[in-house]
């Protein structure tokens, strides 16, 4: 019964983990970006977070992320970020309580 209980509960976290359908570049996306934290620009970078230390950083999309949370899109678009907003390397912007990170081209 014992060894029964174990294999389904291998089972059960191995369909769970499987089933995020995230693919390794997505998760190592997920670690890396700028976050507005308690009106603060911090970044994110391998599961760490540190200060801005510069006073913008470029996307891999051509998007600027100012220390102030203004954020400018190649296109010319301004916005700014609010407390708990992320955005990823690559430009993809997670408003605070999205789940998963959004086009804002």
């Amino acid at each position: 019964m014992k060894t029964l209980i174990k294999t389904l509960a291998i089972a059960i976290i191995t369909l769970a983990s499987a089933s995020t359908g995230l693919t390794a570049d997505d998760k190592e996306m997920m670690k890396d970006g700028v976050m507005m934290k308690d009106g603060k620009m911090m970044v994110m970078k391998e599961g760490k977070s540190m200060m801005m230390a510069d006073k913008e950083m470029m996307m891999k999309d051509g998007t600027k992320v100012m220390m102030d949370g203004t954020v400018m899109m190649k296109d010319g678009k301004k916005m700014r970020m609010k407390n708990g907003d992320m955005m990823m390397m690559d430009g993809k912007m997670m408003k605070h309580g999205d789940k998963k990170a959004d086009d804002k081209k």
